[in-house]
Order: C-alpha cells, then structure tokens, then sequence
C-alpha cells in the first residue's frame, strides 16, 4: 500500500448524537479523506461518529489508523476492521500516540471526550508543543455555544485573539477540510479539490 498523502487525526463521539446532520458530517469527512489518498487516525471505536467516520474512510480506500485505551475496547466496541488498531494501557498514551501520527487535527461533534482532546492539542499549539492545524466543524451550530463563551473569555481577558486564531471553525467540509491539509503543507493541490 501506498503512504497516505496526509494524515488527519479526527475527534469526534463514541454516540451519534440526536442531529441526523452529524453522522452525515462523519461520513462525509470519511469519504472526503479515504478519496484524496489519506490517513484517519482516530480513537478505534466503532460505535457513534467515530464507527461512521472510520467505515466512511476504509470504503473511500483510505487508512485507518485505530488507537484505543485497553479499559475501552468493550465499552466503544474496538473497530477490528482498521488497517493499524493499537491498544494502549492509558488516555495519556492514546492521545500522545494520536498527536505523533497526525498532521493535523479535525474536531466533530461528541461529548466530554472530544471536548478534552480538542482543547489539549489546541494548548498543545498555543503552548509550541506542536504546529499542526487544529479544526473544529461546526456541524448544524453544534459549537455555536462554545464560541460564544470562548469570545467571552477574550472579552474577559483570560485568553487573547492570537490564541483563537490558533483554531480553524467552519461547518463547511468542503472548505475546512483543504484548509487542514494545505497548512499542514501534506496534500499536492491536486488531490484536494471540494466535494
């Protein structure tokens, strides 16, 4: 098999959530990085947006790269179907080996979990422990809330625009998902047109 043009680490919920627009979001961000040569690292479940995602990337005849915590291999159901499926003992080790093999980071919609792993790599920039693109597809307005208490944490001074411009918010894939890749600078511009 051929290396994957990119590699995309995608965090998102081991549930489906009550909006049919999220799982059609997963499938799309499946779809769009198995089509254009690319990697899925993601959290190795199969249950939720994480089970949509990752099907929707093997069937566009992408990689996918599964890491998942031992204590969770029942609970999300491991997807035995990816191309690497790693089993680790801790989250730290999960989300260490997830940022390694990851050249850019999508955030979808999910529950507490995704918001911890978003916020991590997104400190992790701001901090210089990386310079990957961080995203965050917001999906129906699913975020909507979380940037209007964000830009109130600006407006009380506990952040600064530099560090919200550190993060990339579109609800459109066919614009965001380019966006990641090219600033990663890992995608000929060729292999990257909409969808």
């Amino acid at each position: 098999m051929t290396s994957p043009t990119f590699s995309l680490c995608v965090y998102c919920g081991s549930r489906s959530g009550a909006d049919a627009r999220f799982a059609q979001a997963a499938q799309s961000v499946g779809e769009w990085i198995g089509g254009r040569g690319g990697q899925l690292v993601y959290g190795g479940g199969r249950n939720g947006l994480m089970g949509v995602v990752a099907e929707a990337t093997l069937a566009a005849g992408g990689r996918v790269v599964g890491i998942i915590p031992r204590a969770l291999v029942e609970k999300e159901w491991a997807h035995q179907g990816c191309t690497e499926l790693h089993v680790v003992d801790t989250m730290h080790e999960r989300k260490r080996l997830m940022a390694d093999r990851a050249d850019a980071f999508l955030a979808l919609p999910g529950g507490i979990g995704t918001f911890e792993e978003f916020f991590e790599v997104w400190t992790w920039r701001q901090l210089g422990y990386h310079d990957k693109p961080v995203g965050l597809l917001n999906v129906g307005g699913y975020y909507d809330g979380l940037m209007t208490f964000m830009r109130a944490a600006v407006e009380q001074q506990f952040m600064n625009d530099w560090q919200m411009d550190l993060i990339r918010v579109d609800d459109n894939i066919a614009t965001l998902l380019p966006e990641l890749v090219q600033a990663a600078g890992m995608a000929p511009e060729a292999r990257i047109e909409a969808i």
